[in-house]
């Protein structure tokens, strides 16, 4: 980064910083109230309450009962057992899955992990805005379909899906359905009960809250395997000793993010809409998701005739943290799997920009990078022999 520049952080859907608050509370069991959940005494019986309270916080959050949360490692962990734990629990009803094909790659790998296993995948195609048609799903429906997994919003384009009709149409049909809502929860309302949702994965570094924690919320009709085996830890279904003040950490956080979501969803709101008119001005730009239907705080724009790669570079070089897409996939040269299924053509996939903003973005952070992309788009034009002479300067 060149010297004496200021730092945005755009890349919110990548991961968010830990709430002062959060961290304050999360202190007292690194430290004086160290103890093991399982155990008897006085300070192990502190901890314990603490996971009570917070599983009861998280319940409250998505509309679920405390004994249908389950607290987990991060969303991938969730992803995992809950497709895997219901496919092995009641392969003997059927071993067909459906899904999308536009899931994060926790969802999408474990569908094809399990394909090997002699599972069969059903993946959905999305229209241009990564939207899944309820219709397809209901067509796709088999005699031995036992689970349908689809992403309650999209990572890289914030399209949100239609899930309470996709619910509905599971529990019509005695199907358990499982939502990936990592991006969703705390940035829109989810009511699982409202939403026939069965099985929901969250993860706590997306809403302020630590890294390394997560939940999966487990319906009661819901009949699954262990993912992890060991000790009687949550009810005998996730073995492990609890991460304490990880749990805590989350739980309060997505406490907080639910009480101010009203509040915090128009202004961020707000911040996107400016942010993506801005860009859009740029020529040869287009939206990738849904321009309405999409999380609150998530932008995603390809400029035609430039990388991605080269853009993060100079953005970064100028104080400007932003990400082409997953920040899981970052390391990749392979093209999106979420904009290939969009319809973008392949030779224009790469010039993708994902801005995602949070409770730090400002105004004066968006101006800056309304000031700063067109002028690295029109100097990477300028060195592509690609570009053709009418969007020169």
């Amino acid at each position: 980064m060149e010297d004496n520049k200021r730092i945005v952080y755009m890349d919110n859907a990548a991961t968010t910083p830990l709430r002062p608050e959060v961290v304050d509370a999360m202190i007292p069991f690194m430290t004086e109230n160290f103890g093991n959940p399982s155990s008897l005494y006085d300070i192990a019986k502190i901890s314990r309450e603490a996971v009570a309270k917070a599983r009861s916080r998280v319940a409250a959050a998505i509309g679920a009962q405390d004994k249908e949360i389950y607290f987990t490692s991060g969303g991938t962990e969730s992803d995992n057992w809950a497709i895997k734990g219901v496919c092995f629990a009641n392969c003997d009803k059927g071993m067909h899955i459906i899904t999308s094909s536009i899931e994060h790659h926790a969802v999408s790998y474990t569908c094809e992990w399990l394909e090997k296993q002699g599972f069969e995948v059903t993946y959905l195609p999305v229209d241009k805005y990564g939207m899944i048609s309820p219709e397809d799903v209901k067509s796709s429906i088999r005699d031995d379909t036992i689970l349908i997994t689809v992403m309650f919003a999209n990572n890289e384009i914030g399209t949100i899906e239609p899930i309470a009709e996709i619910g509905k149409i599971a529990r019509e049909k005695g199907i358990i359905f499982h939502t990936d809502a990592v991006q969703a929860v705390g940035h829109v309302p989810i009511d699982v009960e409202e939403m026939n949702i069965d099985m929901l994965s969250l993860s706590g570094h997306k809403f302020n809250g630590p890294k390394g924690t997560g939940a999966l919320y487990i319906g009661k009709r819901v009949k699954l395997d262990p993912l992890m085996h060991g000790g009687d830890q949550e009810r005998k279904r996730r073995a492990g000793t609890e991460n304490v003040p990880g749990i805590v950490g989350l739980a309060l956080a997505l406490e907080l993010s639910v009480a101010e979501l009203k509040e915090s969803s128009e202004r961020l709101t707000g911040l996107r809409n400016r942010l993506t008119e801005g860009l859009l001005k740029i020529p040869k730009s287009h939206l990738n998701g849904h321009p309405e239907n999409r999380l609150p705080n998530n932008v995603n724009v390809t400029f035609e005739y430039i990388e991605g790669e080269s853009i993060l570079l100079m953005l970064n070089r100028k104080g400007i943290a932003a990400s082409t897409g997953s920040a899981c996939n970052s390391s990749s040269l392979e093209p999106s799997h979420v904009l290939t299924a969009c319809g973008i053509p392949a030779e224009i996939v790469h010039g993708s920009l994902r801005l995602t903003i949070g409770e730090m973005t400002t105004d004066e952070d968006v101006d800056y990078v309304l000031k700063v992309v067109p002028e690295i788009v029109q100097k990477l034009r300028n060195m592509s022999p690609l570009t053709p002479d009418e969007l020169r300067t």
